[in-house]
């Protein structure tokens, strides 16, 4: 009773005071500890249990196990699922997703899944347990075989199996897959909240914004999970000034934004390069301690500022960061690069080293074309050559492409060239675009001219290429090859979207903009 109260010394006082203590007496105690939020008291505990000689049940290890999940304790896991084996306690369902919770909230998907292959009987909690850990761990392609395994046919999924599939499908852009699940929770009956939410973000996630808006307003119990789902849908997908007008919208139904709300609408406020409302809504993170509790919204708003031009304000904000994460300094290293000052990026990168970051392949991007952009083309090979050769990364396109562009903007064309002829893979169109951004720079029309009949030989249907062979005879100033490259697209049914422009002339009058001011 004083457990449940939350009196969790008193109910400490009333168990030392017990004269005679047994397994139930002990297990009500670390039972309270583990709801109590008080893990590290309950594996004392089990400790001094133990050496009273009293053997634990499966109530009581399965409550240590919770424990160990809160602290992300995996060795005393492991060490309780050892009791387990040991004392012969039958693994049923309750435990199973116990372990499961455990093991994939510590970082061990292989051990979860161990343990889930022990079960001798199929069981719907740790079926959506096993499922719900592969998501959440950076594995959806494992969670959608699992959930299509034959072996599990007979087993009908609840709302949380559904909702963790729909995460597995949105992470991997699957859009027929969810629109499978989709009509299977209709059939169900799921309409819980959560399934709703990973619907709309599955839909945005894909690319189906209209899908996942219609979703959105079809459903009358819109919580801060909703309006994030829809409002990141529209930023990722480009539809900036959509997800600021959704922001204003939420603020109207009196739904306080949370840290995954200011990240996405920083996002957008980047894309728009709309400084004075960003900077109001920085005011607003400070305010509500958001900054200061949560990286994200950290490494958002200093990607923002680097976006915007304002590499001193980004900077103050990474400084005053007590936390920072590989993204936090990948986004201060491509805000130098953009502003091109390589070198402010390469001294950053010394000093990520020196605290023992590990640099990952997005860094070595921002590295190259922060490299790229001021012409340091010794220090553009030297990384390039570190990442494969220090840190075992095998290079992506888009290292490639900061190579081919390094060398051609330093004017550098036969060595480019060169170095695109012997990569172990086969050039896209972002290289092809740089090397033929230097010949346009320097003249060489006769080396960019072989490059692009290659590119149209290996590519005739695509536009893209077309349109970089008359973008290089229009640099040229021949005018009628331009015209018979744009007359052979239409012969062929190509297009290209064309590209737009968006200019903030006055981002204190505009209402997407100017409303969030209020925030501050």
């Amino acid at each position: 009773m004083y457990a449940k109260c939350g009196e969790i010394k008193c109910s400490r006082q009333v168990f030392d005071e017990s004269p005679d203590r047994n397994v139930v007496s002990w297990t009500s105690m670390i039972v309270g500890y583990v709801q109590n939020d008080c893990a590290q008291e309950a594996l004392i505990l089990f400790n001094r249990m133990r050496e009273g000689l009293v053997e634990g049940n499966q109530f009581t290890l399965g409550n240590l196990v919770t424990a160990c999940t809160k602290l992300g304790a995996l060795h005393q896991g492991k060490w309780v699922h050892g009791c387990v084996i040991k004392t012969g306690i039958e693994l049923n369902s309750h435990l199973v997703t116990d372990l499961l919770d455990m093991y994939v909230k510590c970082g061990d998907v292989r051990d979860a899944r161990l343990v889930f292959d022990e079960l001798s009987t199929i069981d719907l909690v740790s079926w959506s347990a096993m499922i719900s850990g592969y998501v959440q761990s950076g594995h959806p392609e494992k969670a959608l075989k699992l959930f299509t395994d034959k072996k599990w046919v007979g087993v009908v999924p609840n709302w949380i199996t559904v909702s963790s599939v729909l995460s597995a499908c949105a992470q991997l852009s699957n859009l027929n897959l969810g629109k499978m699940i989709h009509s299977l929770g209709i059939k169900l009956g799921l309409e819980d909240p959560t399934v709703i939410n990973a619907l709309v973000d599955m839909y945005a996630k894909c690319n189906m914004i209209r899908d996942a808006r219609y979703i959105f307003e079809s459903f009358s119990g819109k919580d801060v999970i909703s309006w994030n789902s829809i409002i990141s849908g529209y930023s990722q997908n480009g539809y900036a000034c959509g997800a600021l007008e959704l922001f204003n919208q939420m603020r109207s139904h009196s739904i306080s934004p949370d840290a995954v709300t200011v990240v996405s609408v920083y996002s957008a406020y980047a894309s728009l390069g709309a400084i004075q409302p960003g900077s109001s809504l920085h005011a607003y993170s400070i305010k509500e301690g958001l900054l200061s509790s949560n990286i994200f919204v950290g490494t958002a708003l200093l990607n923002f500022y680097a976006k915007c031009g304002d590499a001193q304000s980004a900077r103050m904000v990474f400084d005053g960061m007590r936390e920072k994460s590989t993204v936090t300094w990948s986004a201060m290293i491509s805000g130098y690069g953009m502003q091109g000052d390589g070198s402010g990026s390469l001294a950053l990168f010394s000093d990520m080293l020196k605290e023992e970051v590990p640099p990952n392949e997005v860094i070595f991007t921002s590295i190259l074309s922060a490299c790229s952009h001021t012409g340091m083309v010794g220090e553009g090979w030297r990384c390039f050559y570190a990442m494969s050769r220090e840190y075992n990364f095998v290079p992506s396109m888009k290292h490639y492409a900061c190579m081919v562009d390094l060398l051609s903007r330093a004017g550098r064309l036969e060595e480019a060239l060169d170095f695109m002829e012997n990569m172990p893979v086969q050039p896209d169109v972002s290289l092809f675009g740089a090397f033929l951004h230097g010949c346009g720079l320097y003249s060489r029309f006769d080396l960019g001219e072989s490059v692009i009949r290659k590119m149209l030989e290996l590519n005739p249907d695509k536009a893209c290429y077309y349109v970089l062979m008359s973008n290089l005879y229009a640099l040229d100033g021949r005018w009628s090859q331009v015209k018979q490259i744009r007359e052979l697209m239409k012969q062929r049914g190509l297009s290209k979207a064309p590209g737009c422009s968006a200019v903030d002339l006055d981002a204190a009058n505009d209402i997407s903009l100017s409303r969030v001011a209020s925030l501050a």
